[in-house]
């Protein structure tokens, strides 16, 4: 007999994605010629992860006393500052922000959701999201619900957004949405400046009927086309009505995925409850994992805000925005020939190619050596861990296998 609670009893033991990751890499262990397409992390073309030689010293540089110290609860004040200053820059919102260190970007989701939504309430996020968005919610007691990503035209479905986020309100009374723009997972999409100004103006109508918060997970937003960074300036007007949350992440932005270095920011016209969200966030820290990485903390902190290290830090990503811009164009040249149905796609890890038939299509590709991750009306391509060269290969398959299964 299990001593288990029943809810946990029946957990999955590995995720998905990583198992299917596991899966590609040991038939290419066995000598195979294997595309694997479903791990986010950047790969050089020759398959070796990618890495910041900026960052790598910057690790080495630190105090090894300072690092072995726990590291204050919500983080260190210097690095909380560096993170909202790399959001913001210039922007008014960097003076109503406050910040907590959080266990990479996935920590700063949990503690947007169990702060901002009520147990047994729900939050709201597109129809195509992050699957460890529903593993939180489940695991702290909390809901998802989604609305239609996409429009007839393929487009961000601003009037199903707008639709789905008053009907919750008018059922709970509040509403967090979670948002993963620029550079979608697992679709790709980033949002163009009207569709931006629309979300604002969305965002300021609810808020007049009861609070609302916006958790935007920027995990990948360092990968996005030209002007994706001005998402500051068009959502700035809506923070007089609602929250504002940003997950930052250290994981893609500074290729340091096992660090676990994250914050959870929060903008609020009022200093007075931006006192009260930095003592709930800080009491979150305390209650799941206390303390976090201080050695990540105190190298990327100093990589944030010390000018030198900044800009070769800045050096070291151009080379794997280049890197992933390649792969970028040539999927979406490869994928238009092919006539594969793809959200409209600038920059990022992944791209979702539509299909009905999801499962049988990933399938598929993996009787050829392809690994893709099925999703529910398309399929996940890691664009990141695929060299351009293999991109043809890919989409050829990619094409057979819709064409088969319908």
């Amino acid at each position: 007999m299990s001593s288990l609670i029943p809810d946990a009893a029946e957990r999955p033991g590995d995720d998905p994605i990583f198992a299917l990751n596991a899966i590609a890499q040991r038939r290419a262990a066995e000598g195979e010629e294997v595309i694997n397409a479903s791990l986010g992390a950047l790969m050089e073309d020759d398959g070796s992860l990618a890495v910041m030689s900026t960052v790598t010293d910057a690790f080495r540089r630190v105090d090894p006393s300072r690092a072995a110290a726990y590291a204050p609860i919500a983080g260190d004040v210097p690095y909380q500052n560096a993170v909202v200053q790399d959001v913001f820059g210039t922007s008014a919102l960097e003076k109503k922000a406050v910040a907590v260190a959080t266990a990479g970007g996935t920590g700063a989701v949990h503690h947007g959701i169990v702060n901002f939504v009520e147990p047994g309430q729900t939050f709201l996020t597109t129809s195509y999201y992050w699957g460890p968005y529903a593993i939180i919610a489940k695991h702290t007691g909390r809901g998802i619900e989604t609305f239609p990503m996409f429009d007839d035209e393929e487009r961000f479905d601003l009037g199903s957004f707008e639709s789905a986020l008053n009907a919750l309100l008018d059922r709970q009374g509040r509403a967090l949405i979670i948002l993963n723009f620029p550079c979608h997972n697992p679709t790709g999409y980033s949002l163009d400046e009207g569709e931006w100004r629309a979300v604002a103006e969305i965002l300021m109508r609810a808020g007049s009927r009861g609070p609302v918060t916006l958790l935007l997970d920027l995990a990948y937003a360092r990968y996005g086309g030209p002007g994706s960074d001005r998402w500051v300036e068009w959502l700035e007007p809506a923070v007089k009505h609602c929250t504002l949350l940003v997950a930052w992440s250290a994981s893609k932005a500074f290729a340091q995925y096992g660090s676990r270095v994250g914050a959870l920011i929060a903008v609020s016209d009022q200093a007075d409850s931006r006192d009260q969200v930095f003592n709930a966030l800080s009491y979150s820290c305390r209650g799941t994992w206390s303390n976090c990485n201080h050695l990540g903390m105190l190298a990327i902190g100093s990589l944030l805000s010390d000018p030198e290290l900044s800009a070769g830090a800045d050096r070291d990503r151009a080379r794997m925005q280049t890197l992933l811009g390649e792969r970028v164009a040539a999927f979406n040249q490869e994928a238009a020939r092919a006539g594969l149905r793809t959200p409209r796609y600038e920059g990022g890890f992944f791209v979702a190619v539509f299909t009905d038939n999801a499962v049988a299509v990933s399938d598929a590709t993996q009787e050829e050596g392809v690994f893709v991750v099925p999703l529910q009306g398309a399929v996940r391509v890691a664009l990141c861990s695929t060299s351009v060269r293999d991109i043809p290969r890919l989409v050829a398959s990619l094409a057979r296998a819709i064409e088969s299964v319908g």
